[in-house]
């Protein structure tokens, strides 16, 4: 995720994951998010081009739907409207201080 802050963004994905960063690499800041995946915040001049473009989704259960969207608003992160598709899954996108588009998806119990 290119960010412009670095230490606002630390702030909010902190927030989001419900824990700190897993690992600092240098000037990037890596949350496990899978057995081989990584979200990684990096706010480096080099990335400016590219703050507020990404998009990523997270498969989650439906108890950690519920779950982050209570910490979220307890939190006063805003989340965009829960949608429920004809397949019974379930969305909402979330965007970052940046504009940077992160949603969860939960499939039906």
């Amino acid at each position: 995720m290119c960010v412009s802050d670095l230490a606002r963004s630390l702030e909010w994905y902190t927030v989001f994951f419900g824990r700190a960063a897993d690992e600092a690499i240098g000037e990037e800041h890596l949350w496990q998010t899978g057995s081989n995946a990584y979200l990684v915040l990096d706010a480096r001049s080099v990335r400016a081009a590219r703050v507020g473009g990404s998009m990523i989704t997270f498969g989650v259960t439906a108890a950690e739907f519920s779950g982050t969207l209570a910490r979220l608003a307890a939190a006063g992160v805003a989340c965009g409207p829960v949608e429920t598709y004809s397949n019974g899954v379930q969305h909402v996108e979330v965007l970052d201080p940046d504009g940077n588009s992160l949603s969860l998806a939960s499939l039906p119990a």
